[in-house]
């Protein structure tokens, strides 16, 4: 049996300035995001956040959605090299999809798992190697914050506020301490943070 501590699990997502993921416009208002993720530091930042890992954990909604963009950039050559070599690291990795409801995996290499967030990482930590990167998947990386098992946290800090949607950082967390190991600012402003968790 492999180590169980071997295997790092991180988190990558985007915020604005007042901790949100997402407007109040609902999932698909991201409009205070958007544009700072295909700038020189957030193509940087993607690049360092899948290198260590070799599987991806999303929620469904992730999953779904990710299948319909990543797949044809990882087949364009005109794209941004990062954003192919992204791309190209999602398709082939081992990816694990939580959700309550899918019946059928919606990638190759994918596996549906209907079981909380905090059990699907202690399997995973006790078999494969490499880090397990919980892909802008905010409801997955909740629940691991609320467990306190996540190791690494990228973030993509956006300087807006968006004023209403869902926050990432919730009341009721466990009190955690975290040393910054990374930290790049781009030229609109965001910037780029490693934060790596104090044990």
């Amino acid at each position: 049996m492999a180590d169980s501590t071997a295997r790092k699990v991180t988190a990558n997502i985007a915020l604005t300035l007042d901790g949100r993921y997402r407007g109040p416009g609902g999932p698909a208002d991201i409009g205070a995001i958007v544009r700072y993720a295909t700038t020189e530091v957030a193509r940087d930042h993607l690049t360092r956040i899948w290198e260590g890992a070799t599987t991806a954990l999303l929620g469904r909604l992730n999953a779904e959605g990710f299948l319909g963009y990543w797949p044809t950039v990882a087949e364009d050559e005109s794209a941004d090299p990062r954003d192919r070599g992204y791309a190209k690291w999602l398709v082939d990795a081992e990816k694990v999809v939580l959700s309550t409801t899918l019946t059928r995996a919606p990638w190759e290499r994918s596996r549906i798992v209907n079981a909380p967030a905090a059990d699907v990482i202690a399997e995973l930590k006790s078999t494969g190697e490499g880090d397990i990167l919980v892909n802008s998947s905010a409801s997955v990386i909740k629940a691991l914050l609320a467990a306190d098992l996540i190791d690494r946290l990228y973030l993509l800090v956006c300087p807006e506020i968006a004023g209403g949607g869902e926050r990432l950082f919730d009341d009721g967390l466990p009190a955690s301490r975290w040393r910054l190991t990374r930290q790049e600012t781009g030229e609109l402003g965001e910037v780029a943070v490693v934060y790596d968790r104090v044990r």
